[in-house]
């Protein structure tokens, strides 16, 4: 039976119960409505993964097909973030195949499909030893670098993965290059901070100097030491800022080199 309320997307009065998941849906556009007695579904690896839609007919007759909806937008959305990492196809693909291996196919919906998805694209780069910041990364999809964090954390465990250790000297080239910009700043000034930077990394790690310790924060200590050794402005609030740590903790790394 029809409903008497319009949709939210089309504005239809096309609005039926779903009996598979007692859901209000449009069956002229296929959205899910909200509603006062919809039950919401939040959930992750380990917990519900979302609404799943499966193809129905409404009372009208009219053959509506939710699944593919959801995982065509799924999709999109996954295209999307890669698309803002800077992730070319066969990176792209293996990241779809590691969300679509946690999700069994399904991929759900909700906000912690983005937060996955950017899990994966870390956890894929990561395992090839390819420099891809934490921050970056949540950045782009949109939360907070904690709940990222967790979600890596949880790929890693259900996909009984084993990372390859953190390389602080990747990540101080990936900064360098993505701060500094050749078309404003002396391209040979640049190499000569990345060759110093690099140096003064490897005795840091060599000195085990960086065990223990956050690695984004020396990042940005190297990084500023080096700047202001050859006379380029970087201030440690500016690049704190810019990498999500605290100026403090910055502070503290460069007093111990």
């Amino acid at each position: 039976m029809e409903s008497c309320r319009p949709c939210k997307s089309c504005g239809k009065r096309t609005i039926v119960s779903d009996d598979a998941t007692c859901s209000l849906v449009c069956s002229s556009c296929g959205i899910i409505q909200e509603f006062d007695d919809l039950q919401h579904h939040f959930g992750g690896l380990s917990g519900p993964t979302g609404t799943f839609v499966r193809t129905g007919t409404a009372g009208t007759g009219n053959v509506y097909r939710y699944k593919e909806t959801k995982i065509y937008r799924a999709k999109e959305t996954l295209e999307r973030i890669t698309s803002l990492l800077n992730f070319w196809p066969s990176k792209t693909n293996e990241v779809r195949v590691m969300v679509e291996t946690i999700t069994e196919g399904e991929y759900g919906q909700g906000d912690w499909l983005p937060v996955l998805i950017g899990a994966c694209a870390y956890v894929v780069m990561r395992n090839d030893n390819k420099p891809l910041p934490l921050f970056e990364v949540a950045d782009k999809v949109g939360c907070d670098i904690f709940e990222l964090g967790q979600m890596v954390n949880r790929v890693v465990d259900f996909l009984e993965l084993k990372l390859p250790e953190f390389n602080i000297v990747n990540s101080f080239e990936w900064v360098v290059k993505t701060c500094f910009n050749e078309n404003l700043m002396d391209k040979e000034k640049i190499e000569r901070i990345l060759k110093q930077g690099i140096f003064l990394m490897q005795c840091l790690v060599k000195w085990y100097l960086t065990t223990g310790r956050r690695p984004i924060p020396i990042v940005v200590a190297v990084l500023v030491f080096v700047a202001q050794l050859n006379e380029v402005d970087v201030r440690f609030e500016d690049m704190a800022k810019e990498l999500h740590v605290a100026v403090h903790t910055c502070k503290l790394c460069i007093r111990s080199f």
